[in-house]
């Protein structure tokens, strides 16, 4: 069998890239390199093959100045460029982000939703290059990537430090997305939009490298087959994954619903190779046949769908890359939780929405602890999906979060969770998600069906919280998990900046608002409500109930914090984060529904009994919390306390600043040290549907200043000699209006105008993978400000 995915992995496509779908091979191929481009030298050119090679010459150039815009569902018009197979896809005009779509769309994702340029073409993608094999060159030249190319060299910016009022960056802009023959008409009228797009263009090799490949035919060769996938590791995984008895098999697809979205690796120390586990037609052993279904546990539409692992073939983004190691670790870790337990599968659940969109219902045969096991070993990966999630950019859900919050969870050894089986399998109908088929656009109404369905719930678990002797655990804070004192998933930080958001391990920056204590139904409720039951290819009202529901789930979690306080400061602390907010959401949180247990054996010793709950959680978890993150472990101490002083600024001049800004410090000729500077904006609440900003308190505005690199789309990068950072500090304390923050900006910023923006990007993109090689990826540059 290693022979037979030796050859089937070797053999590919051997086309132009033209031709390279529209051939329809489907075959799996050796996976191309991936990540940030430190170009690996390939075989000398040879005949037959163009001077100009994909590979070696032209992706490089491709990610470090297109797919930093252009990746995933969010690239503008739809045209991908993170894998050669977007490019011959072309463009759409259609965009995918629609919030006031009536009717459900038909997916385009990359790789799944159509596998030949024919297909594509059914599907309104119109071409970006030449498809005629034996076009001439000016044919060629008159493509739209050429013609966008070679408009920016006419009519690059003007040397101005702020771009024209005619560049709309906003990510509502109007798309217009020219084809061939649009794209004289829309030259002239826009004759400052040329690529890349709001940004300096490529240098002169830059430019001579793609025109010259688009003259030649945009000729794609076959990666080096030097480097070949781990074969081995592959077969050994198929193996497990496809395994006949009825626990193998509820194990396997509970493993898929989950990992769906992984970027699978098996070894960091040999070339960045990444994998995602698919649903096949076929079963090992055979070239793949990709089963492509809107949700991972939607139908598959044959008798048995196989688990395979395929190459990813797409340039790793930041925005969408979670990593997960498969090793033989994990393996056997799955064989303890999954195989070896002592329990029995009944029947094996069917595809029908209301059983497969209910976790409850689906896995009620998996022993709770082993599932809330598995989450936990890598509870960053399951939190980050939820925040990176299917969509690439920042879901509907977000703006019912707090701008920083740290997470904790329930310890899976905890007494709550004894005989925990058949109290979900009773109360799995208060359980039930929003899926597209149950939505509709009604907001009050999905409110108050998702309200009774939750106080039902809150009452049953508050029952049965009620009816466990849990006091002795809450004396010394036993029921959190303390990630076995060495798994440092037992701590995260979440940040939210607008539209998007990051999560890390570890409490980092100052004690937060709010926090938030999962438990194993609360982490799998999330899960199934914002990544494997979120479409975005949906209407309107599922993404408003989404939002709504997850309004709930955030409550629910924030109550759990609240009960660990003493009684008589709940109701006063939910009172705050809940200003203004309606009493029947300040019940959501604590009220009747939950609010148990009335007396806890926390002894608390001063008047501050939140932050001196901090104290104890962090000493609970000990060398569990990451402190990667944390300034004060940077090594030179004066710059520590420089940081520490910037972290320090609070309140009304913050709100000038970014979301999310990358701080280089220069210190003469040591390598620049990259911090990141993440503004928390102060909220009243976090209950309006459709003006958060009308909630906003500006006077309660904070900033955490972190090591390292921390979200994935940067709104600004800052430069900064080590001696001027008392300057910078002082200049944004000052700030007082938008007149103010453009002077900073223009000694401090180095902006998307900046004939130095591109030399000073790739700096801070290499050092993104040097400071984390396995969880790094391209930053994203659609949010970068114009200011």
């Amino acid at each position: 069998m290693i022979g037979f995915y030796r050859r089937l992995l070797r053999s590919g496509c051997r086309a132009t890239l033209l031709l390279s779908l529209s051939a329809g091979c489907t075959q799996a191929v050796a996976p191309k390199p991936a990540g940030l481009p430190e170009a690996r030298p390939l075989p000398p050119s040879s005949a037959g093959i163009a001077p100009i090679d994909y590979w070696r010459d032209i992706r490089p150039v491709l990610e470090r100045r297109c797919v930093v815009c252009h990746g995933c569902y969010d690239s503008p018009c739809q045209l991908n460029l993170s894998a050669p197979e977007g490019l011959t896809r072309g463009a759409n005009k259609n965009p995918v982000y629609n919030s006031t779509r009536l009717l459900m769309a038909e997916p385009t994702r990359l790789f799944d939703d159509a596998q030949t340029v024919a297909e594509w073409r059914k599907k309104d993608f119109f071409p970006v290059i030449q498809e005629q094999t034996h076009a001439t060159v000016q044919e060629r030249r008159a493509s739209v990537l050429a013609r966008s190319l070679m408009l920016k060299q006419a009519a690059p910016l003007p040397p101005d430090p702020l771009l024209p009022d005619s560049f709309d960056l906003s990510l509502a802009a109007q798309q217009y997305c020219p084809t061939e023959s649009q794209f004289s008409k829309f030259a002239q009228a826009h004759p400052l939009w040329g690529m890349p797009y709001g940004l300096p263009g490529l240098n002169d090799e830059e430019h001579r490298l793609l025109m010259q490949w688009i003259e030649q035919g945009a000729p794609l060769r076959e990666p080096d087959p030097g480097a070949s996938a781990p074969l081995d590791q592959i077969v050994e995984w198929e193996t497990f994954l496809n395994g006949d008895s009825p626990k193998q098999q509820l194990m396997s697809r509970y493993l898929y619903e989950h990992l769906h979205l992984a970027h699978l690796y098996f070894d960091m120390r040999q070339d960045r190779l990444w994998f995602r586990v698919v649903r096949s037609r076929s079963a090992p052993g055979q070239p793949i046949d990709l089963i492509a279904t809107r949700r991972p546990y939607d139908d598959p539409g044959v008798p048995r769908a196989y688990y395979r692992l395929q190459p990813v073939q797409e340039t790793v983004l930041a925005k969408t890359h979670t990593p997960y190691a498969l090793n033989s670790t994990r393996m056997e870790r799955y064989r303890q939780l999954f195989l070896d337990a002592a329990y029995e599968v009944r029947a094996l659940p069917s595809y029908e929405t209301s059983v497969a969109s209910n976790p409850f219902v689906a896995f009620r045969d998996l022993p709770i602890r082993s599932r809330y096991r598995f989450l936990l070993d890598d509870a960053l990966v399951f939190v980050m999906q939820f925040i990176k999630g299917p969509v690439c950019r920042g879901q509907t859900a977000l703006d019912v979060i707090d701008d920083q919050f740290w997470i904790f969870f329930v310890d899976p050894n905890s007494g709550a969770l004894d005989g925990s089986e058949a109290f979900f399998a009773d109360n799995s109908s208060h359980l039930y998600m929003p899926t597209s088929e149950g939505s509709t656009p009604l907001g009050l109404f999905s409110w108050l069906k998702y309200s009774h369905m939750q106080n039902e719930f809150l009452k049953a678990k508050k029952a049965r919280i009620e009816s466990l002797d849990l006091q002795d655990e809450a004396a010394n804070l036993a029921f959190i998990w303390d990630g076995s004192g060495q798994n440092q998933n037992a701590a995260l930080t979440v940040f939210r900046h607008a539209d998007s958001s990051s999560v890390v391990q570890g409490l980092v920056g100052d004690e937060p608002k709010t926090a938030w204590l999962l438990s194993y139904d609360l982490l799998e409720r999330i899960y199934y409500l914002l990544v494997a039951g979120f479409d975005v290819y949906s209407f309107a009202g599922h993404q408003l109930d989404t939002r709504l529901y997850m309004d709930f789930l955030r409550m629910e979690g924030e109550s759990h914090f609240l009960m660990m306080l003493p009684e008589q400061e709940r109701a006063r602390l939910r009172d705050f984060w809940y200003r203004d907010a309606p009493q029947s959401i300040k019940e959501q949180v604590y009220g009747r529904p939950i609010a148990a247990p009335k007396k806890i054996k926390i002894q608390y010793q001063t008047d501050e009994p939140k932050r001196e709950l901090f104290d104890l959680l962090r000493n609970r978890l000990g060398q569990a919390v990451n402190q990667a993150y944390d300034t004060a472990n940077e090594p030179d101490s004066e710059l520590a306390q420089a940081l520490h002083a910037l972290a320090h600024v609070k309140g009304r001049a913050l709100q000038w600043l970014p979301e999310m800004a990358v701080l280089s410090v220069s210190d003469g000729a040591a390598p620049d040290r990259h911090f990141t500077l993440l503004h928390n904006n102060g909220f009243l609440n976090l209950t309006a549907l459709f003006d958060p900003l009308s909630n906003r308190l500006p006077d309660e505005d904070s900033l955490t200043v972190a090591r390292g690199i921390i979200g994935a789309y940067p709104n600004a990068f800052y430069r900064v000699q080590k001696s001027e950072l008392p300057a910078f500090i002082a200049a944004v304390a000052g700030l007082g209006g938008e007149a103010d923050y453009r002077q900073f900006a223009s000694r401090f910023a180095v902006r998307r105008t900046s004939p130095h923006f591109w030399p000073h990007s790739d700096a801070v993109q290499n050092a993104y993978q040097k400071l984390d090689p396995i969880g790094g990826g391209l930053l994203d540059y659609n949010r970068l400000e114009n200011r």
